[in-house]
């Protein structure tokens, strides 16, 4: 009787266990009830799902802590998403061990600290080993474990933005503690100190500390040798001269001042000390060379992949994505890109750029869970652009290869077709484009990308519209990366798709092949349809680089949200590539 009625109230957890699902997101209003009836916690049947990879629970404010069981119910769990819930003050019991967790969201919380038992997992051994990702962003905490690089020794994107935080903990910054930390993001906090040990950071790439109570910025800042973007806007820094600076020049010169005699606590007109920065310099060198820049000299310039950068002051007519703030609930995430120059028409470029897309959303995207790349064709994009959030009544869209179709009866069909298509190969679970569907379970709203003319070109994670589909005539591309998990993941592999796109651009200019893939072939790869028309840019130079145009996202009354790629993005070490920007 018992099982029973855990069934009628839960039945996702019934589909999922039978279906073998490895994704669940519970969501809604309906989920309130069912968890203030469980005592504020998850259905401890939800972690005998051991299957999971992928679980999202948001938007419950009855929900106070988990529950115990979900360390040793879910070992193969690589992505938690627990935002804007009513988690606090502590997490009881403590989350992890979690040996395969790679990101972990507990954002809009009411966390107020995370000690030893009631944190994040284990110091020793490493209760989150694996953890790439950890956004504490929106809570209430004072101080941060001072076990946290050891529980999860290989982060690279840490999000502590809206918080209490007066301090960082030494054990943070102590040499060798998080070699792989890129993105440190700490602004509107209490903090008041920035130790100089911040130095020995050696993969941060950006540090947002706006909106903070500091007064001294450390000269030791500038030996972080791959730091590219730093924010200390809305700070009442002592050294007047930095004190604007932060608010008006780029990165690069601020970290100069800092380095040549700018100590962020005087009148930053002090004469550097020749031994010490002839000590940074070299410091700086070695870095450098143990990252593998010095091979550059080793390669043959013309052997070398060329991207070159447009930035938005120099393009006549950049393209703009104006965020909705609905979307901040939904899908927060998003950056775009312009990428000219791509030969898609001779042999078979098509299909390699197809797969390695798909790759991409295997892999790097985990299987669209952590972000969902969109590809467009340019010159059927009218900007400016929208990113929005409707209600899946209101969505229409034109969907690759069908007609079009309400947001809520395309998914409905999907679901159909994913379960027909099961039981015909007599599979537990379904494949390609159906597999993604389970991410807009219980959404009230679905994301998508409209254009000038008010059509949907994209609905994320699913698919993109026909009217802006990839040719093989397409030699200017729109491109997109959306995410509910984090900015940095956008970036990371919108990094990753350029990338591949000039290699493949590369192969296909210089070696010149017979077959082609048909018209035929494309579509059946994803549904694009032949253009008679040639594009005379597609004919290009074997050595001519590809132009990568900035596109800015802002808010909707015009503030800049994020640039893509600004300067700390295709921050490319590796020898055979060239950005010039």
């Amino acid at each position: 009787m018992a099982a029973a009625a855990v069934s009628e109230a839960w039945p996702e957890l019934e589909l999922a266990e039978r279906q073998r699902r490895r994704e669940l997101l519970l969501t809604g209003p309906a989920l309130e009830e069912r968890v203030r009836a469980a005592g504020g916690r998850l259905p401890p049947r939800l972690f005998t799902l051991s299957l999971l990879h992928y679980l999202e629970v948001s938007g419950c404010g009855s929900l106070r802590e988990p529950g115990p069981g979900l360390a040793q119910g879910l070992p193969q769990l690589q992505s938690l998403v627990l935002r804007r819930n009513a988690l606090g003050p502590g997490l009881s019991p403590e989350l992890g061990p979690l040996p395969a967790l790679r990101v972990l969201d507990l954002s809009g919380n009411a966390l107020e600290a995370l000690p030893p038992g009631q944190g994040l997992g284990p110091a020793e051994p490493p209760g989150l080993p694996q953890l790439q990702s950890l956004n504490l962003s929106g809570n209430r905490l004072r101080e941060l474990p001072s076990d946290l690089a050891r529980c999860a020794p290989r982060l690279q994107t840490l999000n502590l933005t809206g918080n209490c935080l007066d301090s960082f903990p030494a054990e943070l910054f102590r040499p060798g503690a998080l070699p792989l930390l890129s993105e440190l993001a700490a602004a509107d906090n209490c903090l008041r100190e920035l130790s100089p040990d911040i130095a020995h950071l050696a993969s941060l790439k950006t540090l947002d500390l706006s909106n903070n109570q500091l007064s001294e910025v450390p000269p030791e800042l500038a030996d972080c040798p791959k730091l590219k973007e730093v924010n200390f806007r809305g700070n009442k820094l002592k050294d007047r001269r930095l004190e604007k600076m932060v608010g008006s020049c780029q990165t690069k010169s601020i970290l100069e001042y800092l380095r040549v005699g700018g100590r962020g606590s005087g009148r930053g007109k002090g004469k550097a000390d020749p031994e010490r920065e002839d000590s940074r310099r070299k410091r700086r060198e070695r870095k450098k060379r143990e990252g593998g820049e010095g091979e550059e000299e080793e390669v043959d310039e013309a052997s070398r992949l060329l991207l070159r950068v447009l930035h938005v002051s120099e393009n006549p007519a950049p393209l703009v994505v104006t965020a909705s703030p609905e979307v901040r609930d939904v899908r927060p995430y998003i950056v775009g890109a312009v990428v000219r120059g791509m030969d898609l028409r001779t042999g078979n470029a098509l299909k390699r750029f197809l797969t390695s897309q798909t790759k991409l959303h295997e892999d790097l995207c985990e299987k669209r869970t952590a972000a969902t790349i969109a590809t467009h064709d340019l010159r059927a994009v009218r900007g400016p652009l929208l990113y929005m959030a409707r209600p899946p009544q209101d969505l229409k869209i034109v969907p690759l290869g069908r007609k079009e179709a309400k947001a809520k009866d395309l998914v409905r069909q999907l679901q159909l077709e994913a379960e027909e298509h099961r039981k015909q190969r007599k599979r537990q679970t379904v494949s390609g484009l159906h597999r993604y569907l389970h991410l807009l379970d219980g959404k009230e709203q679905y994301p998508c990308l409209l254009d000038a003319d008010g059509d949907v070109i994209s609905f994320p994670p699913v698919t993109n519209s026909e009217k802006t589909k990839i040719k093989k005539t397409t030699s200017d591309l729109f491109l997109e990366v959306t995410s509910a998990t984090s900015l940095q993941i956008c970036k990371d592999i919108m990094d990753a798709l350029i990338l591949k796109m000039a290699e493949i651009n590369k192969y296909t200019l210089e070696n010149k092949e017979e077959a082609s893939v048909s018209d035929a072939e494309a579509d059946a790869a994803s549904g694009q349809p032949s253009d008679s028309r040639a594009s005379a840019s597609a004919e290009k130079d074997r050595n001519a680089p590809l132009v990568v145009e900035q596109v800015r996202v802002v808010d909707e009354e015009g503030h800049l949200k994020v640039v893509y790629p600004s300067k700390t993005d295709l921050d490319i070490t590796a020898s055979h590539v060239t950005v010039v920007r």
